[in-house]
């Protein structure tokens, strides 16, 4: 009633496998099978309240998905068992005709030692491995992306790259701190980084940017909250204007595509395309020596940006 009343749609919804004591040693982790049973009940509890509300997504963040020791735990045996429930939820989203997209969202540490879903490269991996990369994207925090020692920007690029990129926990974190600060993001060129990535993928589509966000401990005013929201919001609307005019602009687009134009053509492009063997890359050394120094000119790309920005 109040969705319809206010208009407001839901994004996506998600479990909270973490936080209950019973998840201590993880959800679909868990080394005793009565939890882990316990965790794909609540799956299928918000799977049910998420198609009733009309939710467009539903994210599995694995927070307790990983060990704390490796003298105690068998790994594989406990991402086998992870793998296994996604492949109930996919099996239960199917038979009921539930169309959200389900996204799985990485984070290396905290409160576990050490997370299975550790960044966006070895969760696209997991996926690969299990079958699972047609059913899942991901929801990128950058907040946990700069925790796996990446740059802001890191997966989120990496992801849409693949494909696989289907949300944003538009946050951020302070680089000093070795845990989840969950800042609003302010910083211009880091979104507009992300916001070029997203353009490139045509969109950010059924996902969205959700703001993980909390005002600092110090910032006690209840205004402080609105201009958290406000600011964050209007960061990334300036760098969608941004990525916008750099993309109208074309100059960083044909000095990326000149730094790659050898695999364009020629010798590049069989490589590109899986032709070529090593006896064809040593007769090709053989033929043209030693290669010539080319810069990678990274203070000029620099500068460039800052134009736009």
């Amino acid at each position: 009633e109040l969705q319809k009343k206010t208009g407001i749609k839901l994004l996506w919804a998600t479990q909270n496998l973490f936080s209950h004591p019973r998840y201590m040693c993880g959800g679909l982790t868990n080394p005793d099978a009565h939890v882990v049973a316990y965790a794909a009940s609540q799956i299928k509890k918000i799977l049910d309240v998420n198609h009733k509300l009309g939710g467009e997504n539903v994210v599995f963040w694995g927070g307790r998905e990983g060990y704390q020791s490796v003298l105690n735990t068998q790994m594989k045996r406990e991402i086998d068992h992870m793998a296994a429930i996604f492949k109930m939820a996919i099996a239960y989203k199917e038979k009921h005709g539930m169309t959200a997209q389900f996204m799985i969202e990485p984070k290396p540490r905290e409160p576990m030692k050490h997370q299975y879903d550790y960044d966006a490269m070895t969760t696209i991996s997991f996926l690969k491995t299990y079958g699972l990369d047609e059913h899942f994207k991901l929801n990128i925090e950058p907040n946990h992306t700069t925790l796996a020692g990446h740059d802001f920007e890191h997966d989120i690029i990496i992801a849409s790259q693949y494909n696989m990129l289907g949300s944003v926990d538009s946050n951020t974190g302070d680089p000093l701190l070795g845990w989840d600060t969950d800042q609003f993001p302010m910083d211009v060129k880091k979104a507009t980084l992300v916001m070029n990535a997203i353009i490139d993928m045509g969109g950010l589509s059924p996902g969205g940017l959700n703001f993980d966000c909390k005002v600092r401990r110090e910032s006690t005013d209840d205004q402080d909250l609105f201009i958290g929201h406000i600011g964050a919001i209007d960061t990334f609307a300036r760098a969608l204007r941004i990525a916008a005019k750099i993309r109208e602009d074309g100059t960083l687009s044909k000095m990326v595509k000149t730094r790659y134009a050898s695999f364009d053509e020629g010798f590049g492009k069989k490589m590109e395309e899986e032709s070529l063997t090593l006896e064809d890359c040593e007769q090709y050394i053989k033929e043209k020596g030693e290669p010539v120094l080319t810069s990678g000119q990274q203070e000029l790309y620099e500068m460039v940006l800052n134009r736009f920005v």
